[in-house]
């Protein structure tokens, strides 16, 4: 099973967990503050961010990436998929239960 990082700004972030969890393309979303240096149109840009890590599944991470890029307000918003190699089984069957 899958967890999607995603980056936001701060102001958005909880808007597009939420949207992610009520449209069951994630069981749960966890948002952690950050600072990010990164290079944008040609010059070296510090923003706050938030990172998201959406738990979802293989079948429904096409749907919730595609969800992402719609709602997002960046041009080119980073959505990085993450496989997990172990997973805690109770936790797993919940993930899949969440996930519809």
């Amino acid at each position: 099973m899958p967890t999607a990082y995603v980056t936001a700004p701060p102001e958005f972030a909880d808007e597009l967990a939420t949207a992610l969890v009520e449209e069951e393309l994630a069981a749960c979303v966890n948002a952690v503050p950050c600072s990010s240096t990164y290079r944008w149109q040609g010059s070296v840009v510090e923003d706050d961010e938030v990172v998201l890590l959406a738990k979802t599944t293989a079948e429904r991470y096409p749907d919730l990436e595609a969800r992402v890029v719609e709602l997002h307000p960046y041009d080119v918003p980073c959505v990085e998929r993450f496989e997990e190699s172990a997973l805690l089984g109770p936790f797993a069957d919940w993930r899949a239960e969440s996930v519809r």
